[in-house]
């Protein structure tokens, strides 16, 4: 009998994705900011704190992330979503998404999902924006518990986001969870497809084989997990669960 141990893996990544690229701006010394934030946030930092533009907080955004200062990051993205909303500049539904990004990065699903909210209800955002957006908002909502909402957004993100394997992934991780067996391994194939070499990706490969009671499959992925990635949490996730077979296998032998 196959136990899921890595069944409870949670939904979301435990590294949170970075902060999705800056919204374009004219002004050359916005752009040139947005370079100097790539290059050196802590001077990015310095030179964007003074400027309340929607640019100057954008990069001021961007500055802060790039040093792990995601709360402060996500406040700095709010000012420049409402400083562009006010300017009515459609640049406010990206700010918005960044900073609902950055809530994540923070560990804070409830602002996340607000940010988002803003983010989406704008209805400026397209094609991978849009879908980035609503993957990030499904990433909220499964962490505050509307699994509901979240396969919505899930929906959405894997027809707008569809070449980013983390879409393909959450969803059939929630798929798995909601015991709609049939979708979960449709999109892990997805997510395999375009990312095999994603240890996350062979993790939960492994935990939907597993539910399905296909064992060879889940020691196969599971195994694959470890070799990838032995020293994170994935790989210890997966070595975890393919110990299992090891002890049954033990028991086996003293009951004989």
């Amino acid at each position: 009998m196959i136990l899921l141990l890595a069944a409870l893996q949670a939904a979301t990544p435990s590294v949170a994705a970075p902060p999705v690229a800056a919204p374009s701006v004219a002004a050359p010394s916005a752009t040139s900011c947005v370079a100097l934030a790539a290059e050196d946030p802590v001077a990015a930092e310095r030179r964007a704190s003074l400027d309340r533009s929607a640019a100057g907080r954008g990069c001021l955004g961007l500055a802060l992330a790039g040093q792990n200062r995601f709360p402060a990051a996500a406040a700095a993205f709010e000012e420049a979503a409402r400083a562009a909303e006010l300017a009515q500049d459609e640049a406010a539904a990206r700010y918005w998404a960044q900073a609902g990004n950055a809530w994540l990065a923070g560990q804070d699903a409830a602002k996340a999902r607000s940010a988002l909210d803003a983010a989406l209800a704008a209805g400026t955002l397209t094609g991978m924006e849009r879908g980035e957006a609503a993957l990030d908002r499904a990433r909220a909502l499964v962490a505050i518990g509307d699994s509901k909402a979240a396969r919505a957004d899930l929906d959405m993100a894997v027809k707008d986001a569809a070449d980013d394997p983390l879409a393909w992934l959450l969803s059939a991780t929630l798929a798995r969870r909601d015991g709609d067996l049939g979708r979960a391994r449709a999109d892990i194939a997805q997510a395999l497809r375009r990312s095999a070499d994603d240890a996350q990706v062979q993790l939960e490969a492994g935990n939907i084989a597993a539910a399905a009671g296909d064992e060879a499959g889940a020691k196969a992925a599971w195994g694959e997990a470890v070799r990838l990635a032995p020293d994170r949490p994935a790989g210890q996730s997966a070595a975890r669960a393919l110990a299992q077979f090891g002890a049954d296998e033990q028991k086996g032998g003293e009951q004989k």
